[in-house]
């Protein structure tokens, strides 16, 4: 199964239409949000997506009302936990929040999160951590995404043209 992750898309309207893109090109399974959605119109390109998608609210994700709505709930609080391709995948925004110990405890296969818009993949123990770093490039000027394939447990960055 091909996973795309992405996180802290903030608005950016362009950039999140071409990690859609980028997703539909690759030919991506399910998408995932590690959160910092910002405001409920920037829900819209998700929509182009050609699989489905669920995200969880990050820390500027004020408008959560909305958001729910035009999401249609697949926008959750975190920590939220799902079964993709029969791995454990938990998705958190920050995950500085909790505590990854524990989470690899109850059986985490992945971990996807965001908040720090640094992108960067690391297994601990048995468990691959994965930060897509930021779609919006606010901070950085670089738009990242990862995609994830789950039968190698594989994940590579992916720079976006900005």
């Amino acid at each position: 199964m091909l996973i795309g992750v992405m996180s802290d898309t903030h608005d950016n309207l362009p950039l999140i239409e071409k990690a859609v893109s980028f997703f539909n090109e690759k030919k991506a399974d399910f998408v995932i949000h590690a959160g910092d959605f910002v405001a409920p119109f920037s829900i819209a390109p998700l929509e182009d997506l050609r699989c489905p998608w669920i995200g969880v609210f990050g820390n500027n994700d004020g408008e959560q009302t909305g958001l729910t709505k035009l999401s249609q709930g697949r926008i959750q609080p975190p920590p939220f936990e799902l079964n993709l391709d029969g791995k454990k995948v938990v998705v958190v925004h920050d995950l500085e929040e909790f505590d990854t110990n524990e989470l690899i405890d109850s059986g985490a296969e992945i971990i996807v999160f965001g908040h720090s818009h640094e992108p960067g993949i690391e297994k601990i123990k048995d468990t691959l951590v994965i930060n897509p770093g930021e779609v919006g490039a606010w901070l950085s000027g670089t738009s990242t995404v990862v995609l994830l394939e789950t039968q190698k447990m594989d994940a590579s960055i992916e720079e976006l043209e900005t």
